[in-house]
Parts: structure tokens; sequence; C-alpha cells
């Protein structure tokens, strides 16, 4: 039997898109020498559209005018998915997980992930869930006609009614992630529009707050997402003090300088 896995989680707070990137970067190295241990990051983002690997740039529906207008950014990323939207009231996750020995499965993470988001909207009233992973269709999904209960076994319904609530994009280099997902807690979806959401046209995409609930602010989100990170990943998870969150910035000037010219080059 493995030793109980050790996470450190920070709350960020709202970071621009490129600082964030250069932070995962940074550790992901960091996780992949075994300089640092497995280390979750919990923000949200200003307005921005990313588009993963295999993104259609014909799915960003706005202009670069209108999306200025907006005051929202743009960037390319390594992570996988389509394109997708971040902006406050979002609750964001970055996992530099390192998945060896036991988890080396790609699909089983990606399912974990899922949980974690399934099991914070389980907390508000709302039943969330998961397609088969073969589609194109990863993520959180609820049924808007039934909001409160996932009826898995109408996966396949013709017609049926389904709303995102969360997106899933990774990234694993060496076993080591980078990226991971983003739950509308409270987001303005207005935002969505300027997109066609992980290349999806036929379904939208919808948050806790457009489901009717009360909805937690992002960081009462996060400090949640912890526990359930906790019993997904069987692992003792700490939400570490400012001190430390304030630490985990404070690193090589140089290196930092680089990595964020490197996400500008990107956008």
């Amino acid at each position: 039997m493995s030793d109980v896995r050790s996470i450190r989680a920070h709350w960020l707070g709202r970071v621009p898109y490129a600082e964030a990137l250069a932070l995962q970067e940074r550790l992901l190295a960091a996780r992949v020498s075994g300089k640092v241990g497995d280390t979750l990051l919990l923000l949200e983002h200003p307005p921005v559209i990313t588009l993963g690997r295999g993104a259609d740039a014909h799915h960003v529906l706005a202009c670069e005018e209108e999306r200025r207008a907006r005051g929202g950014e743009y960037f390319e990323t390594g992570r996988g998915g389509d394109v997708t939207y971040h902006g406050p009231g979002q609750l964001v996750a970055y996992p530099i997980f390192d998945l060896r020995p036991d988890r080396c499965d790609v699909r089983r993470y990606v399912r974990d992930l899922g949980r974690v988001m399934i099991g914070l909207a389980a907390e508000h009233g709302v039943g969330a869930g998961m397609l088969e992973l073969g589609s194109h269709m990863i993520g959180v999904w609820v049924d808007l006609d039934s909001p409160h209960v996932w009826l898995k076994e109408s996966d396949s319904k013709p017609g049926r009614s389904l709303a995102k609530l969360g997106a899933i994009g990774v990234r694993i280099s060496r076993w080591v992630t980078m990226h991971g997902f983003a739950f509308n807690v409270s987001t303005d979806l207005a935002g969505f529009a300027q997109i066609v959401p992980c290349g999806i046209r036929d379904h939208s995409v919808t948050s806790l707050a457009a489901l009717g609930v009360r909805a937690p602010s992002v960081e009462s989100g996060a400090e949640s997402a912890v526990q359930h990170f906790a019993r997904t990943f069987d692992a003792e998870v700490q939400l570490v003090d400012e001190g430390e969150t304030r630490a985990l910035w404070t690193y090589d000037v140089e290196t930092r300088a680089a990595t964020l010219a490197n996400a500008e080059g990107r956008r």
C-alpha cells in the first residue's frame, strides 16, 4: 500500500493569466525534478480567452477589437481541449501533481477532476455528472430539465438539455500535471458569447448562480474544493497560510521574466 499523498494548496485570489501560467510552468519543472511536492493552485482570473493545443481559431467569435473593448486577454496554451473563457466568479484549479506511482492513467485523472467539481455542485443541491470520456464533451454537465438530479442512464437521450458547469483541460509531462479545471460559481456567462465554448455549439454553459443557487464566494468554493481533492485523491491536503503563498511567488527573477515573456508571446 502506498503512502498517503500530501498536497499543499494555495489560494491565490485573482491572478492575471500570464502570471498564473508562469507560476505553473516553474512549479511543473520543480515537481519533475523533485524540488517541490504536489501543489494545488486555486484562484480566479480576470477575463481571458484561452485556446488549447487542438483549438479551432474559428471558435473565437469576437474579433480582436471586440475583445479589447471588453478588456479581456487572449492566449494560446499547451493544455488539451479547444477554446474556453475564464473570468471573475469562476473557480480555477491548477494541480501540479506527480501521478506516479499509482495514478498514471490520464482518463482516471480527468475523471478525478470531474469528481471534485461534481462534489462542489452537490454541496449546493446541484446534480452534475460527466459523459463518456470518449466523446468530445469532456467536462461536468447539468441537465437543465432536472438540475438537482443527474440521470446517468439517460446520457444519450436525444434532445437532452445539457449545460456545462465545469470545463477540464490538462497537460501532463513525465506524469506531472498542469492546467486543470474551471468551475462556474457566479461567472458572468456573457463572456462565453465571445466563443464557441470547448467547440460545442449544441449545448450552453451555466453556473451555480444561473441555476438559482445562492452561490458562495470563489474563495469559499476554493476552501470546499480542498476537501474534495483530499477525498478524490486519497490525500492529505493542507490549505497553507498567506505567508507561504506569498513565498511561492518569490523565485529567480530572470526565470520569471523569461517565462512571462514566453507567455506574452502566445497571446
